[in-house]
């Protein structure tokens, strides 16, 4: 079996799809976050060699360790596919979706559907396959169960099966993202295997974070949409306090020159949702919003950000 080692107190950015691309990535990870995964891709999408799916799978030169998220819904493909990552060099790990609620997902048999008692077989089969063909780390992420709690089940299934550590999310996939996460159940999750867990769902500042790890017992956390429009929360976490607003307006620049340096021109207009988050709650920030969303040259982009995050 591959070892890994994690920090004492691990900080993960959680994949999440349309925001945790590489230049979001590339700002976490330099300010603060220990580890990255790519945006969640398919197995099928990557044995047919899917343009767009490459894409997603390329790193910044500051992500390490930096895991390939898959997901698979059949045993062939999810070896073809481990069988690609093994020869890409850059991959450090790979880590298995066991938790994607979306309603796609589990259309086509993918994510959190395979924590059904009906499908716990398969799960066994597909995780197995991965783990039996890698030549690098394999973690998985789950959540709860699907409509009800097997995390203790289904944590102690994956460690038997040889993953590196796991990250649970507190909620059911049927709850999607409604409710509270359930940090009793991702404790009890945490006490039936032995190898390091990561707790996920809901945590938004460090002292959220401190809270879970403490109360849980989890190795650390992993902040998904907490990290949309706040990618600094990870800075907060290391300094264990809230950034000046000079450290905030270094993230965001530094945020858009990466969108700008992998995306190009096209940056500018992908970078405004962010742009959007970034502003909430601040002063005059519609105006900065409707300023943003007309702009299209970078350096009058660069020239706003400069203007508004240092009143």
């Amino acid at each position: 079996m591959n070892t890994f080692n994690l920090p004492s107190k691990a900080f993960f950015l959680a994949p999440l799809a349309g925001y945790t691309d590489l230049p979001f990535r590339s700002v976490v990870k330099k300010f603060g976050c220990d580890m990255t995964f790519s945006e969640m891709t398919n197995v099928n999408a990557i044995v047919y060699n899917n343009e767009k799916t490459k894409k997603m799978m390329e790193k910044s030169p500051l992500e390490k360790p930096y895991f390939v998220q898959i997901a698979a819904n059949n045993t062939k493909n999810a070896k073809k596919a481990v069988e690609i990552i093994n020869e890409t060099p850059w991959i450090n790990g790979i880590d298995i979706n066991l938790g994607c609620p979306v309603n796609k997902a589990r259309r086509s048999g993918f994510g959190g559907v395979l924590l059904k008692d009906e499908n716990k077989g398969l799960l066994k089969e597909i995780v197995s396959t991965i783990i039996k063909t890698s030549k690098k780390p394999v973690s998985a992420k789950i959540r709860l169960g699907f409509d009800k709690s097997v995390v203790e089940d289904r944590a102690k299934l994956l460690e038997d099966l040889g993953i590196v550590f796991l990250t649970i999310h507190g909620r059911t996939v049927k709850q999607m993202y409604k409710g509270n996460a359930n940090y009793n159940e991702i404790k009890k999750g945490i006490e039936a295997v032995k190898i390091p867990v990561i707790a996920n769902g809901d945590i938004t500042d460090y002292k959220k974070a401190k809270y879970v790890m403490e109360y849980t017992g989890a190795r650390g956390v992993s902040i998904g949409r907490g990290a949309v429009g706040k990618p600094w929360i990870f800075l907060e976490m290391k300094q264990e306090g809230e950034i000046t607003l000079q450290q905030k307006k270094e993230v965001i620049l530094e945020h858009f020159n990466q969108m700008i340096n992998f995306y190009g021109e096209y940056g500018v207009i992908l970078f405004r949702k962010h742009a959007h988050a970034y502003s909430k709650g601040l002063k005059k920030a519609s105006e900065f919003r409707s300023k943003i969303n007309e702009v299209k040259e970078i350096d009058v982009v660069r020239e706003l950000i400069e203007e508004y995050f240092s009143v």
